[in-house]
């Protein structure tokens, strides 16, 4: 069974990819995580990584979804992130997400992954999402509250692309 932050990822991206009519890929930094970690420059990324940084750089919308690790996002994570080029997401529609125990991991989506975002100059959607322990049961039942703002960054992340593909045509 995938883990509770790979299951979300995939949940909320193919949500994405439904109401937008596009394709959805998942990329996870535990796909190859010695790579990974190895490559401390862009220009040495080995090509499956470098393949998965430009998807990333190219998406219409990015799902950007963490475990939450010791207070803060996972550090994989934010190594893949620094490979990215900095200009490359501004005015991109983001889902920020993450995963932990407790709810007081729940900052995490507004003070860490937020910042982050914005930093690239990316349109971070309002709607931030967080699960908790509790929020995915068993069979992958989701949580009211959590199915609520899956449905609100989904929403605000459609009409979000859509507006901006009016703006270009």
């Amino acid at each position: 069974l995938p883990s509770r932050t790979l299951w979300l990822t995939q949940h909320i991206v193919d949500r994405v990819a439904a109401a937008t009519g596009g394709e959805g890929q998942v990329y996870s930094v535990m796909d190859d995580p010695a790579e990974l970690g190895r490559t401390l420059e862009r220009k040495l990324a080995p090509p499956k990584l470098e393949a998965a940084l430009r998807d990333i750089e190219t998406c219409d919308v990015l799902v950007a979804v963490t475990p939450v690790y010791k207070g803060g996002y996972a550090g994989l994570f934010k190594h893949m992130i620094d490979l990215l080029d900095m200009k490359v997401l501004a005015g991109r529609p983001v889902i920020v997400a993450a995963t932990g125990y407790s709810e007081r991991h729940a900052c995490v989506v507004d003070y860490l992954m937020r910042p982050l975002f914005a930093f690239f100059g990316a349109q971070v959607m309002n709607a931030g999402v967080f699960a908790g322990k509790t929020d995915i049961g068993e069979q992958y039942q989701l949580a009211p509250a959590l199915e609520a703002a899956i449905d609100s960054a989904v929403r605000q992340a459609a009409h979000s692309l859509a507006t901006s593909q009016c703006e270009a045509n």
